[in-house]
């Protein structure tokens, strides 16, 4: 089944509110308008850059995700913010579970399944990471590592549609070093994470989005979305321009 390709952007903090809004305006004036037949595309940003972005990229092929998401509805959550909020700021995707989040804020994988479901809770579709760091790849365990963390983000969690989860493989080790996994090694994990999705979700698992992330760029974008695991990319620095972007997108429509 061809699954169209999903260039999701990660912005990680970079730019400010008024160079959002600059961006998003020349990115959407750069993109064939007929763009959306093809490709999917989404820019994941700052919390304080998600209003002014909904307005620019209303009437437009791009969705805007959030970068993180509380498990809570409302209350004394100082810095938190709820579903509720995203959705009323024009959001459709959330990352959950990145590895920076992991790392920098020690996010088991307990926290990760519960913030994929208050995702779904409110028709949210979460961006589900999983990878391995470089020492667990030389130990020979990137696919335990991966398939573990696969699990752990979706324990007991139900889904009718294909649609309603995204699943990015992102090796640690790859992200924002330049190193990209070869497209085989990319498709080797990625087939794996299709593999245990089918034992999950049977019905679904073969229309449901696989992203690579770690340094997906437009010169190497095309060789990994043409495995037949990987379907689109969840992508940092080769996103902060809009030439880079612009160009990443044509390479995953080609």
């Amino acid at each position: 089944m061809t699954i169209k390709p999903f260039i999701a952007a990660n912005w990680k903090m970079h730019k400010l509110p008024s160079e959002a809004s600059k961006w998003a305006s020349e990115c959407v004036e750069a993109l064939d308008n007929n763009i959306s037949d093809d490709v999917m595309i989404a820019i994941c940003a700052p919390a304080t850059h998600l209003l002014p972005l909904s307005d620019s990229f209303a009437n437009s092929p791009v969705s805007l995700g959030a970068q993180d998401v509380s498990v809570h509805k409302q209350g004394a959550y100082t810095g938190e913010i709820s579903t509720d909020m995203l959705v009323d700021a024009g959001v459709t995707y959330v990352i959950v579970g990145h590895s920076e989040r992991r790392a920098y804020h020690n996010e088991t994988d307990e926290l990760v399944r519960s913030k994929v479901a208050a995702t779904l809770e409110d028709k949210l579709v979460p961006i589900l990471c999983v990878g391995e760091t470089l020492e667990q790849r030389e130990a020979g365990n990137a696919k335990d590592v991966t398939i573990s963390q696969l699990r752990g983000g979706l324990k007991d969690i139900t889904l009718a549609e294909a649609s309603e989860l995204v699943v990015a493989y992102e090796p640690v080790w790859a992200i924002g070093t330049g190193k990209t996994a070869t497209a085989e090694d990319a498709q080797e994990m990625c087939g794996a994470i299709r593999a245990e999705l089918k034992t999950l979700y049977p019905e679904i698992a073969d229309s449901m989005h696989i992203l690579y992330g770690g340094s997906m760029k437009a010169a190497n974008a095309a060789e990994l979305i043409a495995q037949p695991d990987i379907n689109g990319g969840l992508v940092g620095s080769a996103s902060l321009t809009v030439d880079s972007m612009v160009a990443l997108v044509e390479a995953a429509r080609s």
